[in-house]
């Protein structure tokens, strides 16, 4: 074939431009200095649902700051589902390869993220880090094997299932708020309550030793709850729930700020770096708000979609960088980063050693963050399960539908960030090369952990009959009615 010289040519050229950003991004790691690492995460946050993204009723002077003085990662990726993002984040691995990509750990779960899984904690610890988790765990919380301290953290802050209460800090009516494996019962806004805890141990923290400080708000997921004085603040919002919704973030901004506030104060600013990222797409499926029912109030325009979505909606979520002197004020990150590429980027910047765990997915992206230069990063897995598949490659986006009736949809997404169009038919060429991935992908993929649990859990409800009533004696004669 006349094309196969032009092709391998071209390949090599892929090759070495991978190359050249890998090495140039190992480094720039190498010539910066082991930072103290501030790791927050909001919690069904939608797109524009920030200051920074044009919201025009949501207001969050902390985050655009560290925006604005930082970098704004516009591609950044996560998987559809809360679970699942953390389970990758934790990684560096797609949850597929170990049973996580469906759904969420439900509150009756037993199962957690596999223990022969490296965690990012455990390799930043090796590394010579003081790590620290506040906040929401929700990668196991049946067992104790699977707990924040039995992972790699040094400490642990806050609860482990899937949604609380803010105020009573209950998940289903069960108290769920702990400090170090011990339960504790306290009073207070859990959103308030994280903050007075990170401001604490950055304040109280040798500024000698490197920090991976782990924040996980439960803000702005259901049930929307937030303090009088927020509520006060959000008057404007007509919508009531909308107005909760607000207010939940603008406290969440309010504790975000005060990290920053304690970290100049202790003199660790300047080696610092703060990454902030929704775990999924605002809620707009109202089947899936969680155990509380919750109406969608988010807004991810203008993303299709949002949480629990294949849509661009469910994934791509606000995120930032921000380090003094390290990363460019004002700057946008417009090349792909999914959150397995954390794992990586994290640890290699940390000094620490990549190779003491399972392949990962991730990638170095870190010439991208700090410079706003390429990213290494060409293709996205959105999610790999039984039924359905999402992946992106280049420009060209596919979402797989295998449960009958089967679907396969083709977005080009340079040209259609919205997915209005769908180029299936069009472009078969494209939509095989995708396929032909996805199958190659699957090839490793663990069966979803979810599934017999949640048949074991269903075959043991009692069976669900009409409104019961006394029934009967045998010897009755009372007729039947034609109704009984």
């Amino acid at each position: 074939m006349p094309h196969r010289g032009a092709y391998r040519s071209l390949l090599g050229l892929a090759c070495l431009a991978g190359c050249l950003s890998s090495a140039t991004s190992s480094t720039a790691a190498q010539d910066a200095p082991r930072p103290h690492i501030i790791h927050i995460v909001s919690d069904d946050q939608g797109w524009r649902d920030v200051g920074f993204h044009g919201s025009p009723d949501i207001r969050t002077p902390h985050l655009d700051k560290l925006a604005a003085t930082g970098a704004r990662l516009e591609r950044f990726y996560v998987t559809p589902l809360c679970t699942p993002t953390r389970a990758a984040l934790l990684t560096g691995r797609y949850t597929f390869r170990y049973g996580l990509q469906s759904f969420v750990i439900p509150a009756s779960g037993t199962y957690g993220l596999p223990t022969d899984e490296r965690l990012l904690p455990q390799a930043l610890k090796d590394a010579g880090y003081d790590t620290a988790a506040l906040g929401k765990w929700h990668v196991g919380h049946a067992d104790r094997k699977f707990w924040p301290l039995q992972r790699g953290f040094d400490h642990h802050y806050g609860y482990l299932a899937s949604e609380i209460d803010y105020f009573t800090h209950e998940v289903v009516g069960v108290p769920d708020w702990w400090r170090d494996n011990e339960p504790i019962r306290e009073e207070g806004y859990s959103t308030t309550l994280l903050g007075d805890e990170a401001a604490r141990i950055i304040r109280g923290h040798d500024p000698a030793r490197p920090l991976y400080l782990y924040l996980a708000f439960n803000a702005p997921h259901s049930p929307y709850q937030a303090p009088r004085e927020y509520l006060v603040r959000c008057a404007d919002i007509a919508d009531p729930t909308r107005r909760t919704y607000a207010a939940m973030i603008a406290a969440m901004d309010d504790q975000i700020g005060r990290v920053v506030e304690a970290l100049d104060q202790s003199g660790m600013r300047e080696r610092t770096l703060i990454l902030f990222h929704s775990d999924n797409g605002g809620l707009r499926n109202p089947k899936i708000a969680g155990q509380v029912p919750a109406e969608p109030v988010a807004d991810n325009s203008p993303l299709r979609g949002g949480k629990g979505s294949l849509y661009e909606g469910g994934s791509r979520v606000v995120a930032l960088a921000n380090w003094p002197g390290r990363i460019g004020a004002g700057t946008t990150v417009d090349g792909l980063i999914h959150v397995v590429d954390l794992y990586p980027t994290l640890v290699t910047l940390a000094g620490g050693r990549l190779d003491g765990g399972k392949p990962l997915d991730g990638m170095d992206v870190w010439g991208a963050i700090n410079r706003g230069g390429p990213s290494p990063r060409t293709e996205v897995v959105y999610n790999i399960e039984p039924s359905a598949a999402a992946i992106r490659r280049g420009d060209w986006k596919l979402v797989w539908r295998v449960s009958l009736p089967s679907s396969a949809e083709l977005y080009n997404l340079a040209d259609d960030p919205s997915e209005t169009t769908d180029l299936a038919a069009k472009r078969p060429d494209e939509v095989a090369a995708l396929q032909g991935r996805v199958r190659e992908l699957a090839a490793d993929m663990v069966p979803p952990l979810f599934m017999p649990e949640a048949m074991n859990a269903s075959l043991k409800l009692p069976p669900a009959f009409p409104t019961a009533r006394e029934p009967r004696r045998a010897d009755d004669p009372a007729k039947l009615s034609p109704t009984d």
